[in-house]
């Protein structure tokens, strides 16, 4: 019995230094992950309230991390984040009270501010220039060029104007009844170019 009882203490306690070792590893995370996430949010929020003004041609936007009931903490990895846009001659608003195309522009302007904060070597755009006008078409088209220099980007479009951006056209044709057959443009980086997309 006495050995049994030396035997489940010896467990006991290393259950309880392992305990012990997992809140503090935890606590650590925790800690570098709340100062990560406030770095990254205000480099976030700068891009972002820069890439509103440029696709929007003025307005502001930001972004806030929603504020607790009162008598609570903020903590960062725990709290939502607000979207205010206002965009030239309106007021300030909610993203959920803006129109379809104006909800697009802002969720662009996000979306790119997190890449800008960090940039990925490729990006895949599903349609995002759907709800567009022209003119916001126009910008949007500028801002991705932008981002050419670190991103390539792969952008599923109807849009005539976002494919006279393209290096590359893909697209599906259907030239016989059922069968589907893909066809490429490559165009070249020179002035051909131009008189290709024009």
């Amino acid at each position: 019995l006495e050995q049994r009882a030396t035997f489940l203490a010896g467990q006991r306690d290393d259950l309880r230094n392992s305990r012990k070792q997992l809140e503090e590893l935890i606590e650590q995370l925790n800690h570098e992950c709340r100062e990560r996430f406030s770095q990254t949010f205000e480099a976030v929020r700068g891009h972002f309230q820069d890439l509103f003004r440029r696709l929007f041609g003025g307005g502001k936007a930001d972004i806030m991390l929603e504020q607790p009931p009162e008598g609570q903490t903020l903590d960062v990895l725990e709290a939502g984040i607000d979207i205010a846009a206002r965009p030239p001659g309106k007021e300030t608003r909610n993203i959920t009270l803006l129109s379809g195309g104006e909800k697009t522009m802002t969720a662009i302007a996000l979306l790119l501010a997190i890449f800008r904060s960090r940039p990925s070597p490729f990006t895949v755009l599903d349609e995002v220039d759907a709800a567009l006008d022209e003119a916001n078409n126009e910008r949007f088209n500028r801002i991705v060029g932008d981002f050419l220099d670190h991103s390539q980007f792969l952008i599923i479009t109807h849009s005539k104007r976002t494919m006279t951006i393209a290096d590359v056209l893909y697209g599906v044709t259907m030239q016989e009844a059922g069968v589907s057959k893909r066809v490429g443009v490559r165009f070249d980086t020179t002035d051909d170019k131009q008189a290709a997309v024009a």
